[in-house]
């Protein structure tokens, strides 16, 4: 058992490590072939940092462990909200741009509204036979088609923008040092998400709870830690696109790209809880958006960053009470 949680806490700095210096090592060798800060930025690093969810949910559908699938996704989105740009909020007032205030987060929102309605086959479907509601592969290709709109719209709004920014700020690694990099990278990510699952499942046992609570809290902060580390940076910063961009960005990712080919790879029957954690995730984009009118407009301030901190602490309190 104490090897086991060990192990645990251990493959989270091998997911989130793996995935850093996989990116270091890829972005070095797309510098090397010529390829744009523009692409890589959107490819490259865009998916590095969305590895650790990624990861962690192909080993749980590969291995059966569905409510830690969805519970870490619905968590990860949820926790990026409410905990992260709670954290960067307190650090400095983040201003967002109005293009993702009107298109990103009702994307966001849109996001996780058509999840659970692909997800609502019981409410939807009852009266033909469902008795299970579950991501099907089907609902996945839904999912992974609305990922690849939200790419060819991400490409649209870089190219109308300057992409020659920092144009020499990346140099290349020698070519052994990018393979090494890129090798160690992905079995970091391999052997630090086998064992976050393996782990996961032996605490939820231990602990006499569901999966999917490990997976909405522990896994899903966890995952969330490179997005806490690069958004926290950008807010002392002051490079609020950053820090706001990053974390919607994240959440449209974690639903179109993750979820869709995690149930691909598996269906994912929801446990009834998952709805209720699924108003939540809603309620998260909803209160994103409708905070961008409230105070300073279209700024997320301090008072209004402890709001989201106290909104995430009720969150995981409600844990208690189910």
């Amino acid at each position: 058992m104490f090897i086991t949680i060990t192990l645990f806490i251990i493959g989270f700095v091998l997911l989130i490590k793996g995935a850093d210096i996989l990116v270091d090592g890829s972005v070095s060798v797309a510098k090397r072939y010529g390829i744009s800060n523009l692409v890589i930025g959107l490819t490259i690093v865009g998916f590095g940092t969305s590895a650790p969810e990624l990861i962690v949910n192909l080993l749980s559908s590969i291995s059966g462990n569905t409510d830690l699938a969805i519970g870490n996704i619905i968590g990860s989105n949820i926790a990026n909200v409410f905990l992260i740009l709670g954290i960067c909020a307190m650090i400095y007032p983040l201003t967002v741009q109005k293009n993702t205030v009107f298109k990103e987060i009702p994307l966001s929102l849109l996001a996780g509204f058509i999840t659970m309605i692909l997800a609502s086959d019981i409410l939807l479907d009852g009266k033909i036979g469902a008795t299970l509601n579950v991501i099907s592969r089907i609902d996945g290709i839904v999912l992974l088609s609305f990922f690849v709109i939200f790419m060819y719209y991400i490409f649209g709004i870089a190219k109308s923008s300057d992409s020659n920014e920092d144009a020499d700020a990346l140099v290349p690694m020698s070519p052994v040092k990018s393979t090494l990099y890129i090798v160690l990278g992905l079995a970091g990510l391999v052997i630090g998400g086998k064992w976050i699952v393996d782990g996961a499942v032996v605490l939820a046992t231990m602990l006499g709870i569901s999966q999917a609570v490990i997976g909405l809290t522990i896994v899903a902060v966890g995952t969330s830690l490179p997005e806490l580390a690069t958004s926290a940076v950008a807010a002392w910063k002051k490079q609020s696109d950053i820090a706001v961009g990053n974390i919607v960005g994240s959440n449209i990712f974690n639903v179109f790209w993750i979820l869709g080919l995690s149930s691909l790879i598996a269906p994912l029957p929801l446990q009834p809880d998952a709805f209720v954690d699924f108003a939540f995730l809603l309620a998260s984009s909803l209160f994103l958006f409708i905070i961008m009118f409230i105070g300073k407009k279209h700024t997320i301030e301090k008072w209004q960053g402890a709001l989201f901190l106290c909104i995430y602490a009720a969150y995981i309190a409600s844990f208690w009470f189910r």
